[in-house]
């Protein structure tokens, strides 16, 4: 399989990983004596993952138009968004100011005992951003042996002949159709 797309596949995993993590539970919160529990999705808690898999995904789809140099520019941008997710994945853990920040409602219970349970939402998100890091560098090994955007629409003029051109108009001046 071709360098770019794997670059595209690992791109498309990261953003549904880290779009997942956006409404997954990120934390629940027992208030005790009988209340209901509160979650949190993703979203509620930060708002990182969602921006930084859009981002990555506007590089991963500039990078099918620039060169060789801005790619690995791009690649090496596509890096540090992963990074930054991997690190908003493992260090962003809400406590219970945070919490009742978040939503009022909790501010009364804070005093009892709260019991916060980890949902799956921080390794959803923490798979997207090793998706990125790993699209970014392959990115940035690899930009030299990708294709440009207008290689793919571009004629060989060695297979074509050199003074094609000016045969081809000479035949449809004799009303002939040089495309066949």
């Amino acid at each position: 399989m071709r360098p770019q797309r794997v670059v595209d596949l690992l791109a498309l995993v990261a953003l549904v990983l880290l779009g997942l993590s956006a409404y997954l539970t990120w934390v629940s919160v027992n208030p005790g004596t009988g209340r209901v529990d509160e979650v949190f999705n993703g979203y509620s808690i930060t708002k990182a993952p969602v921006a930084l898999a859009l981002a990555a995904l506007v590089a991963v789809i500039v990078t099918k138009l620039a060169g060789t140099a801005l790619r690995r520019l791009l690649g090496a941008l596509v890096v540090v968004l992963g990074a930054i997710a991997v690190a908003v994945a493992l260090l962003v853990r809400p406590d219970g100011p945070e919490l009742s920040r978040i939503r009022p409602v909790l501010s009364a219970v804070l005093a009892d005992q709260v019991i916060e349970t980890g949902g799956p939402a921080p390794w959803f998100a923490l798979g997207g951003g090793l998706a990125l890091v790993a699209a970014g560098l392959l990115t940035v090994l690899t930009a030299h042996r990708w294709r440009t955007a207008t290689q793919r629409y571009e004629r060989d003029p060695a297979a074509s002949g050199a003074d094609q051109g000016a045969d081809q108009w000479k035949a449809i001046d004799a009303g002939e159709d040089p495309t066949l």
